[in-house]
C-alpha cells in the first residue's frame, strides 16, 4: 500500500515550492529587465556606430575629392592627358594618390573607356563598367561612388580633366578592406562587416568576426528580411543584434555596410547577478524548511487528537469530547468540533425519525408501516390492514390552499388516531391514502372499525373559515386470509379500496380474483396509450335520420378497440379509464382525424354526410383541440360544416369558462356543437343559453322504454318544446320501437338514432345500408342526402 507524506513533509514542501516559485519569479522578471535593457544599450550603440561610419566615409571622401581636383587642374597633368603620354599619366596618378592615401586612380575618356589604370582587372582602352553610373552620380551631384569591384567594395571619386573643354575624367578611390573596418571598430567598438555582391555571384565578406562566423553571417543576413532596422543574428553559438546600411546598389552589384554587437557579451555582466540569485534562492529555500519543520512539529500534535476525534464521529461516537487545552485557533476548532458533534447527533435523531414518518401529520410513513407490518407476519399475528382513501382533497387545495390540505390531514390523523386500540398503528402511505393496522382482528371485525372510521372521517372539519366534509373509501385485508407478505396485504388492500369507490357505503373487503381485474385494468391502461399508434382501433359508424324529410343526413362515428390479448374491450371499460389517466386527448386526435378521412373518402365518391363525433372535458379545456382539427380540415380539404362535437353537461361544467372558450373557437371553424346526454347532468338552462351550440340531445335512458303514459314522456315532450324554443333541433338516441318513433315524430322531434334504424355499422356497411335504407310501417322509404 502506498503510504502518503506526512504533515511535516508536505508543510516543508509547501513552504518550499512557494519560495522557489517567489524565486523563479524575481529571476526571471530580473532576467527580462536585464535582457531589456542591454538591447536598447546594444540598438543605441549600433545607431551611433553608423553615424561614426557614415562621417568616416563622408571625411575620407571629401579628402580624395579635394587631391583629384587638385589633379585635375595641375597644368602638366593635362598637356600629359593631352599628347596621350600613357607613362607620365601613371606616373603623375600614383604620385598623387599616394599624397592623398587612395589606393587606385585611373583616367578616363569621354566615352567611358579607360585611359591609364592602377587597378590590375581594368585594361586600358576597354570601357568602363561602371562608366555610367559614375557620370550619373556627378549630374546628381555626388562626389563619392561605392562601387563592388573584383569582388571588392571601393570607394570612388571623380573629376573632369577640363582645356577648357572636358577631355577626360579622372578616378581615384580607395578599397574598403578590413583595414578600414578595424579602424571603425577602434572608432565604435563595434564589429563591422563590408558584404559585397556582384555578378549573381557569390557575395564576398570583409569582417572584423572571426572567419568561422563569416557563412553564418552571409546565411542570416540573406535569410532576413531588411528594412534598415535591428536584427537579431545568430553567428556560432553566439547572438549578436546587427544594423546594416546598403551604400550601393544597381544592376548585377550592390555593397551593404553591417554593424554587429554581440549581446552575449553584453549579458556577461550579468552572470554574477544570477550566482547571487541563486544563492540566495539556496539560503531561503533552507530556512523555509527548517522553519516549515519546527512549524509542522508545533501543529502536529494537535492535529493528531483532531483526526482522532474525527474518525471517533465517523464510527458514530458522538459522547467523547475533545481536549485540547489551547488559546489559538486550533484550541476553537476543537470547541467547534465539541459543539458539531452535539449538533450531529441530534440532526441524526432527527433525520431518522423524518425517513420513518411523514413530515406533516408525523404518523409513520411506508417504510415504518412495512417494517411494523413485516414484525407482526413474522410472529405469526393475524393481522387487518384498513387502506383508507380520502376525496375531495384537490378542491380544498384550489380553496384553502397547500395550508389549508396539511390542516385538514393533520386533523384527519388525530381523528383517526384517537380511535385506535392499543396494539394498533396509523400511518401516511401518499398524499390522501393512510393505513390502519388493527392486530389480532379477523377481517369481519374489522370491517365493523372500518365502518367506525368511516363516520368518524364523515364528520364536518373547520378548514379556514370553511366547514368541509371529506368522505373516504376503505379497503380491508387480512394476514393470512387475503394474503401471505407484506407487499401482498399492502397491495390486496389498496385494490380493495379502489373498489370501495364503485360502491356506495364507501367499504369493500378484498374479495378473491379482484388481482385479476386489477392486473387487465393495468394492461387496459398501459395499452390504450399506444392504441392509436400500434392499432386495434376503428370507427363504427350509426345513422341519424332527419324525421322532417325522412332522409339521412349524419352518422355518429362510435370508437372501438380491439385489445390484441382481451379482445374487443367495451367503451364502457376504456373510456373512463382514458379519462381517468389522461390518454383521452390522444384518443381524441386519432378519431378526429380518421373522421375527417372517412368524410374526404365519401365526398370523393359522392356521398356527402357529416359525422357527429364525441368530445371530452380534458379536450375543451386542452387548449389544442382547435389548432389540431383546423390542420385537419384544411389537409383533407374538408368543410368544417361537416363535423359536430357532441359536448356532455359535466364536461362544460367542469371549468366553464375555458370550456365555452374552446366552444366558440370551434364553432368559429364552422363545427356545429351538439350537447349529449342532456338530462342526466346539471341541467342548467342559464349555462345552455351561453353555450354556442346547434343541437341538443335526449340520453336514450329517457328513450327505450319511452310511452305516452310514462313519466319520460313529460320530460322528452318538454325537453323538445324548450328546445324549440332556444331555436335547437333535438336528437332522441336509443330508439328501438316503431311506437317511439311514432311518438317522437308526432312530439316534433328533428333526428332519430337507435337500432329500430341500425346497429352502429363499419365504414363500408355503412355505405351499403345507405344505398338499400330500411323501410319502416310508419314511415315512408329514407331519403339519403348527397
Amino acid at each position: 500500500m502506498k503510504r502518503s507524506l506526512s504533515f511535516h513533509a508536505r508543510l516543508a514542501g509547501v513552504f518550499a515550492a512557494f519560495l522557489l516559485v517567489v524565486i523563479a519569479a524575481l529571476y526571471l522578471s530580473v532576467r527580462l529587465v536585464t535582457e531589456s535593457a542591454v538591447r536598447g544599450q546594444a540598438a543605441q550603440r549600433l545607431e551611433a556606430g553608423l553615424r561614426v561610419f557614415e562621417q568616416l566615409l563622408d571625411m575620407r571622401g571629401r579628402q580624395l575629392r579635394d587631391g583629384v581636383q587638385v589633379l585635375a587642374a595641375d597644368f602638366g597633368f593635362k598637356e600629359a592627358v593631352a599628347s596621350g603620354d600613357t607613362p607620365t599619366l601613371q606616373s603623375v596618378m600614383a604620385n598623387q594618390a599616394a599624397r592623398i592615401n587612395a589606393s587606385e586612380a585611373m583616367l578616363l575618356g569621354l566615352d567611358g573607356r579607360v585611359l591609364a589604370s592602377s587597378l590590375p582587372g581594368v585594361i586600358p582602352g576597354e570601357p568602363f563598367r561602371y562608366a555610367d553610373e559614375l557620370r550619373a552620380a556627378r549630374e546628381q551631384g555626388r562626389s563619392l561612388l561605392v562601387l563592388a569591384l573584383d569582388r571588392h567594395a571601393h570607394l570612388l571619386v571623380e573629376a573632369e580633366v577640363r582645356t577648357p573643354l572636358p577631355i577626360a575624367r579622372v578616378v581615384m578611390g580607395f578599397v574598403m578592406d578590413r583595414t578600414l573596418a578595424e579602424e571603425l571598430k577602434e572608432l565604435t567598438g563595434l564589429d563591422v562587416s563590408f558584404l559585397t555582391m556582384e555578378d549573381a555571384g557569390p557575395a564576398e565578406l570583409t569582417s572584423t568576426l572571426a572567419l568561422d562566423r563569416h557563412d553564418d553571417l552571409i546565411l542570416g543576413w540573406r535569410g532576413h528580411e531588411h528594412a534598415n532596422g535591428i536584427e537579431q543574428l545568430l553567428l556560432g553559438d553566439e547572438r549578436y543584434l546587427n544594423e546594416d546600411v546598403v551604400l550601393s546598389r544597381g544592376a548585377g552589384h550592390g555593397v551593404i555596410a553591417i554593424v554587429h554587437s554581440s549581446l552575449d557579451d553584453a549579458l556577461k555582466g550579468f552572470h554574477e547577478l544570477d550566482s547571487r540569485i541563486g544563492l540566495i534562492a539556496l539560503v531561503g529555500l533552507v530556512a523555509s524548511l527548517v522553519g516549515a519543520l519546527l512549524l509542522a512539529r508545533s501543529l502536529a500534535e494537535p492535529v493528531n487528537a483532531l483526526a482522532r476525534a474525527a474518525e471517533r464521529v465517523g464510527r458514530g461516537d458522538y459522547q467523547t469530547p475533545i481536549e485540547l487545552d489551547r488559546g489559538d485557533e486550533l484550541g476553537s476548532l476543537a470547541n467547534a468540533l465539541n459543539q458539531m458533534q452535539q449538533g450531529i447527533a441530534e440532526r441524526e435523531h432527527l433525520i431518522a425519525h423524518n425517513m420513518l414518518h411523514d413530515d406533516v401529520t408525523g404518523l409513520p410513513n411506508r417504510s415504518l408501516v412495512a417494517e411494523l407490518l413485516a414484525s407482526a407476519l413474522e410472529a405469526g399475528r393475524a393481522t387487518t390492514v384498513l387502506y383508507i382513501g380520502v376525496s375531495h382533497l384537490d378542491g380544498l387545495q384550489d380553496s384553502a390552499g397547500s395550508e389549508g390540505v396539511d390542516q385538514a390531514l393533520r386533523q384527519l390523523a388525530q381523528r383517526l388516531q384517537a380511535s385506535l386500540q392499543p396494539g394498533d398503528h396509523l400511518a401516511r402511505l401518499l398524499f390522501d391514502e393512510f393505513l390502519m393496522i388493527v392486530s389480532d382482528t379477523a377481517a369481519d371485525h374489522a370491517f365493523s372499525v372500518a365502518v367506525a372510521v368511516q363516520q368518524v372521517l364523515a364528520q364536518p372539519m373547520r378548514i379556514a373559515e370553511l366547514e368541509v366534509r371529506l368522505e373516504a373509501h376503505i379497503g380491508v385485508a387480512s394476514y393470512p386470509t387475503d394474503a401471505g407478505s407484506v407487499d401482498e396485504l399492502l397491495r390486496r388492500a389498496r385494490i380493495a379500496m379502489q373498489d370501495a369507490t364503485q360502491v356506495p357505503d364507501g367499504l369493500q373487503l378484498y374479495q378473491q380474483g379482484s388481482d385479476v381485474a386489477h392486473q387487465r385494468q393495468i394492461t387496459l391502461i398501459r395499452d390504450l396509450r399506444h392504441a392509436p399508434q400500434t392499432g386495434g382501433l376503428s370507427l363504427l359508424f350509426q345513422p341519424k335520420i332527419d324525421l322532417q324529410q325522412g332522409r339521412v343526413y349524419q352518422a355518429e362515428a362510435l370508437l372501438r378497440w380491439h385489445h390484441p390479448q382481451h379482445g374487443a374491450i367495451s367503451p364502457g371499460e376504456f373510456i373512463p379509464l382514458a379519462e381517468r389517466t389522461g390518454s383521452i386527448q390522444l384518443l381524441t386526435a386519432w378519431v378526429v382525424e380518421a373522421a375527417i378521412r372517412q368524410l374526404h373518402q365519401w365526398n370523393g365518391r359522392g356521398l356527402h354526410l357529416e359525422i357527429s363525433l364525441n368530445i371530452s372535458a380534458e379536450d375543451l379545456v386542452s387548449q389544442t383541440l382547435e389548432d389540431q382539427v383546423a390542420e385537419l380540415l384544411g389537409r383533407y380539404a374538408i368543410k368544417g360544416e361537416q363535423l359536430v362535437f357532441e359536448i356532455t353537461e359535466s364536461a362544460i361544467m367542469r371549468d366553464p369558462e375555458r370550456a365555452l372558450a374552446m366552444l366558440h373557437r370551434l364553432r368559429g371553424l364552422g363545427i356545429r356543437l351538439s350537447v349529449d346526454d342532456f338530462g342526466t347532468g346539471y341541467s342548467s338552462l342559464a349555462q345552455l343559453r351561453r353555450m354556442p351550440v346547434q343541437e341538443l340531445k335526449i340520453d336514450q335512458s329517457f328513450i327505450r322504454e319511452l310511452g305516452e303514459a310514462r313519466g319520460d314522456a313529460v320530460i322528452v315532450r318538454s325537453t323538445i318544446d324548450m328546445s324549440h324554443a332556444l331555436g335547437l333541433k333535438v336528437v332522441a338516441e336509443g330508439v328501438e320501437h316503431d311506437e317511439t318513433r311514432d311518438l317522437l315524430h308526432a312530439w316534433g322531434c328533428d333526428t332519430l338514432q337507435g337500432y329500430l334504424y341500425s346497429r352502429p355499422l363499419p365504414p363500408e356497411a355503412f355505405e351499403a345500408w345507405v344505398a338499400q335504407p330500411p323501410v319502416h310501417p310508419a314511415s315512408a322509404r329514407l331519403k339519403v342526402h348527397s
